[in-house]
């Protein structure tokens, strides 16, 4: 879970200047200027790969990606993984055209992929692609600007897509392009390549967001069902804690959709918090899980009787996803975008306000035993010590109590009101 990630990326944008697309970069580090690349199969894979961990969606803002593929990268099974209506894929001017190409791009726009032809020289056997793809990149940089008007007219009898000007350096340059019709621009002259470090969110914890965020939209077990079932890790790790000691079970539960009616949404998504957060902790960060999950139950214990349900549940999750960032290695702006959570939740762990903050800075100050500041938000909240002293010691034996090592922690004992979800 500490792999970190870099990629570039460069904004590609209309005759008005208006954001439309990204080309994103291969980088080895942030201290890359440009990519130094021994292998383009490595380069293509490693920015699909990076694109992956830090999220498309916040990492393209509902933009397109442009992304440079070489011949081994386009033939590989790689290019399948990022979702088609978030991607341009380049053709790199080192592919050769042959029969084996294009039908692998026809395959692949069959699909719903998109494609560009990158640094475009018009040379007669790149014809067959144009029809093809949906953007032409032309290098204005390198080439005089009377060659570039000759290429736009050369091709437009078989190209019906768009151009996209490249390395436009300076404001002459992006008239003379935007006179001679081309629609997008990207160069030094509207920003260079900005470099992302993030430590990435890794596939196991993708799996366990995306179901998380199906849960809190869900109105119908069988959307979480399946999902479910093709994840046999998460199953076998959902039905051990449905059968496990602590949730009182009358008959042993078999099936995910036996279990998802036991349990109900309310309890699975958060028993998804916890194995987010908790799950396969190293030797470093042990302690710090049971801290976060010691913490997200006492703020749920003192919110118990001064909020509903809903609230004491989200209290949990706001003292659980306090400690997020160093348990799992991640920004929590990131964590917070691939995890929509309700405003208090947010509130509470960013700006540090709300009616949320007092419970969370209470526990903090508990744990630390600053005797000054629990007796301060003890005050806000109108918590007497006899109660704080009650919930400290209950949350600990609960974290005890269901603290396992080959399961990941368990959530509540199950109640008749589970299953209604």
């Amino acid at each position: 879970m500490d792999k970190e990630t870099f990629l570039a990326r460069q904004p590609i944008v209309d005759a008005t200047h208006q954001l439309f697309a990204y080309e994103l970069l291969f980088r080895q580090s942030m201290a890359s200027v440009s990519a130094h690349i021994t292998s383009q199969l490595q380069a293509g894979v490693e920015v699909i790969s990076n694109t992956l961990c830090l999220g498309p969606d916040w990492l393209l803002h509902g933009k397109l990606a442009f992304i440079n593929l070489d011949e081994a990268t386009l033939m590989s099974d790689f290019v399948s993984l990022l979702p088609p209506h978030h991607v341009v894929y380049e053709i790199l001017e080192t592919v050769p055209v042959t029969p084996v190409l294009i039908a692998r791009i026809q395959e692949l726009r069959q699909l719903g992929y998109r494609f560009a032809l990158d640094d475009f020289v018009a040379l007669e056997e790149y014809r067959p692609l144009l029809p093809m793809v949906d953007f032409v990149k032309l290098d204005v940089l390198e080439q005089h600007p009377e060659k570039t008007v000759e290429i736009i007219e050369h091709i437009q009898r078989d190209f019906k897509g768009q151009f996209i000007a490249e390395k436009v350096e300076t404001r002459e340059m992006f008239e003379l392009c935007r006179n001679c019709g081309i629609q997008y621009f990207q160069g030094y002259y509207f920003a260079r390549p900005e470099t992302l470090a993030n430590n990435a969110i890794q596939p196991g914890q993708l799996s366990v967001l995306g179901l998380m965020n199906k849960v809190q939209h869900c109105e119908d077990l069988g959307e979480i069902e399946e999902p479910l079932r093709r994840n046999a890790a998460l199953t076998l790790r959902l039905l051990r804690y449905v059968n496990s000691a602590a949730s009182g079970l009358r008959q042993p539960v078999h099936t995910v959709r036996q279990a998802l009616v036991q349990i109900g949404l309310k309890t699975l998504y958060r028993w998804l918090a916890l194995l987010l957060v908790t799950a396969n902790p190293t030797p470093t960060n042990a302690l710090l899980a049971r801290t976060a999950v010691t913490r997200g139950r006492i703020c749920e214990l003192l919110g118990q009787t001064r909020f509903d349900r809903e609230a004491a549940d989200e209290l949990f999750m706001t003292g659980l996803f306090s400690l997020a960032e160093p348990l799992m290695g991640i920004p929590l702006a990131l964590l917070l975008e691939q995890l929509p959570m309700p405003a208090p939740i947010v509130e509470a762990l960013v700006q540090h306000t709300g009616p949320y903050a007092p419970f969370l800075k209470l526990a903090d100050a508990s744990e630390r035993s600053d005797f000054e500041q629990i007796a301060h938000y003890a005050g806000e909240i109108a918590a007497t010590p006899e109660e704080i002293n009650l919930a400290q010691l209950r949350s600990l034996a609960w974290t005890e109590e269901l603290t396992s090592e080959d399961t990941p922690m368990a959530v509540e004992p199950v109640t008749s009101e589970a299953g209604t979800g």
